[in-house]
């Protein structure tokens, strides 16, 4: 990513990577400002400017540093390194955090951040995991920083426990030679080209991402896979069904055998619609009010008997075409 615009805090340059930042992007303008959280000359744009403001990069200091509980994959959900995206997935959860402020940024004091792993870890009595990438996809963000091949030799070398992340990227060479001492676990998120394609704008193609998890299976990372979100567009029974004819066919031995699946059923809401409808008037509507039934406020979600029709599918395709791997949970 070039950036037309980074927005910072001048806190940030007391920190070496905010001073590596700025000497890396010297040629674009740099526009301090109080808060990365709130920037208001951005959230007045219109959501036609969403777009536009993807292009733009934010560098902070993080300030809130708490772990969430959590009983999926990890034990905790932890604030790190970035939050926001520079891909424009049309069903973004950032979105429904950040509205249309879900740009990349960027948080410089990571020996901080690290140090509260480290010593989260260590007091624990049995080895935790720790997910690191709910709020950002770390594989995109290392290609600006270099943070994650840092992270996971800092946390594999100084400390027990495991730490996990998701991606949508395939961008993992620099991944690949790390002392990762096994306590890293890597989940790739997969959908069929066509949902890639027209929702998961500027993210890497499917067959590029089964690569991607064959080289780091092969490097000796533990490789999951997220069928996430789940979208029941008009022809998803045969969408869906090719994508498991394509992860059946490329995916490794070496994969099958260590591979873990967590299924997620797309949640959308009134701010993704909103923005939507004035960034993207060419895409999709993924709204279907036949389809489709409120989930607290402004959100949506499918209704219960097509949601369990969809479960119930998948889990009898995948049965047959990926038999042995286990399905984590189901939401």
């Amino acid at each position: 990513m070039k950036p037309d615009a980074v927005y910072y805090e001048p806190a940030a340059l007391d920190y070496p990577l905010g001073r590596r930042l700025r000497a890396q992007f010297a040629d674009v303008p740099w526009l301090p400002v109080e808060n990365h959280n709130n920037i208001a000359s951005l959230r007045q744009n219109p959501n036609s400017a969403f777009v536009p403001m993807k292009r733009h990069l934010v560098v902070g200091v993080r300030k809130t540093l708490r772990y969430t509980p959590n009983r999926k994959v990890s034990d905790f959900l932890v604030p790190y390194t970035s939050s926001g995206c520079t891909a424009m997935c049309l069903y973004c959860y950032l979105v429904c955090h950040y509205n249309k402020c879900a740009y990349l940024r960027l948080f410089v004091n990571r020996e901080e951040m690290m140090e509260k792993l480290v010593r989260t870890a260590a007091r624990s009595d049995r080895e935790l995991v720790f997910e690191i990438g709910s709020n950002s996809d770390l594989v995109l963000e290392n290609t600006i920083t270099g943070n994650l091949p840092w992270t996971i030799e800092e946390f594999a070398g100084s400390s027990k426990g495991r730490l996990t992340f998701p991606t949508k990227f395939d961008m993992v060479e620099p991944l690949l030679p790390l002392a990762h001492r096994g306590r890293v676990i890597v989940r790739m998120s997969v959908n069929p080209q066509p949902i890639i394609r027209e929702i998961e704008r500027g993210t890497a193609a499917l067959g590029r991402r089964i690569a991607a998890m064959n080289r780091l299976c092969g490097a000796g990372y533990r490789v999951g896979m997220l069928l996430a979100p789940v979208i029941l567009v008009e022809n998803w029974h045969a969408l869906y069904a090719e994508l498991l004819d394509q992860l059946a066919d490329e995916l490794s031995r070496a994969v099958k055998k260590q591979l873990f699946i967590e299924i997620i059923f797309m949640t959308y809401s009134y701010v993704h619609r909103a923005i939507n409808r004035e960034a993207f008037p060419d895409a999709a509507e993924l709204y279907d009010p036949a389809q489709m039934t409120g989930r607290g406020r402004g959100r949506y979600c499918y209704r219960d008997a097509l949601r369990a029709e969809g479960e119930a599918w998948l889990r009898e395709q995948l049965g047959r075409k990926l038999p042995g791997v286990p399905i984590l949970y189901v939401v």
